[in-house]
């Protein structure tokens, strides 16, 4: 049987409900299997509860309260540890990412946190937040991570969106809008950020699991940093991040250019999410070609 990870409950919120959760199973002679398998759910989850890497659902919170028999105070800790407005398994990412020199971004389902319009933002954290106050913090907290790429020193930001971040209507027409807009104005008007859309059509790549960051430095290794909307993992192993890297620089080469990216998100734009006040391209086009023959048979006119 594996040696349990040590836990240092000192750490974080997180970590103090890990450490108290793993000594509660432990004084009930349980193992991570058998308690996944009372609520019901993966041990695997379990573990990642207890190395506090992964927030439980209020759900399952209850749950191993009174399985555990804990009298309240598993639920009491939860409530504390959610209402932070940077999750524990990011802050550190979070203090990296503003020493990073270099920002390299694959994201998968959404567009990344430094290029979020408000409108978007809220929307995204609206779905995964339940309560009010909490969403309104956390949405300060994630807007003022934008002002890294106006500093004296920003960043580099390179970043790879999957096809499916253009095509998922988060919020709406108005918000994608206004958001697949904003990151054309981005990437146009700031020298330090790069942007680049993979297709659908490129096929099976490195990445397909979810998304990816890889931070560079001045003065210290790489990292890579692993995330979903539920948790993330800050990856900090020399090969592991070196695999990480490639597996990027593979996206690079399957990805379209900065140009031909943005002309296709001028399509989703037009196509998907078009202001219906607005005429169509193509009704500009039959328009154009209108006012063309008009002026044409004009000047026949005039030269007889």
């Amino acid at each position: 049987m594996p040696t349990a990870k040590p836990l240092d409950p000192s750490e974080s919120l997180s970590a103090l409900f890990g450490a108290k959760l793993r000594k509660l199973r432990m004084s009930a002679g349980l193992t991570q299997r058998q308690l996944g398998g009372m609520i019901p759910i993966a041990h695997s989850m379990i573990a990642r509860f207890e190395l506090g890497t992964e927030t439980p659902t209020q759900q399952v919170a209850e749950a191993l309260d009174r399985l555990l028999a804990a009298d309240g105070d598993l639920v009491d800790l939860w409530l504390h540890v959610v209402r932070t407005p940077i999750p524990d398994w990011a802050r550190k990412y979070m203090l990296l990412e503003k020493q990073a020199c270099k920002i390299q971004k694959y994201m998968a389902h959404t567009v990344p946190g430094l290029l979020q319009t408000p409108a978007y933002a809220r929307e995204l954290l609206t779905v995964a937040v339940p309560s009010m106050s909490r969403l309104e913090s956390m949405l300060r907290a994630r807007l003022s991570r934008r002002t890294l790429l106006y500093r004296d020193d920003p960043p580099v930001l390179w970043t790879i969106l999957d096809e499916a971040v253009l095509l998922r209507p988060i919020g709406g027409p108005d918000v994608m809008r206004e958001q697949l807009g904003h990151l054309l104005s981005v990437s146009a008007g700031l020298a330090n950020v790069t942007l680049q859309v993979l297709p659908y059509d490129r096929g099976a790549h490195p990445v397909l699991g979810g998304s990816l960051t890889v931070l560079s430095f001045l003065d210290r290794p790489s990292v890579a940093y692993l995330e979903n909307s539920h948790s993330g993992e800050l990856v900090e192993s020399s090969g592991r991040v070196h695999n990480y890297a490639l597996a990027f620089d593979h996206l690079l080469a399957q990805a379209l250019s900065p140009q031909a990216s943005a002309r296709l998100i001028r399509n989703v734009m037009e196509e998907s999410y078009r202001d219906p006040r607005l005429p169509t391209r193509s009704q500009r086009r039959r328009l154009a070609q209108v006012q063309l023959q008009q002026h044409a048979g004009r000047g026949l006119r005039r030269g007889r």
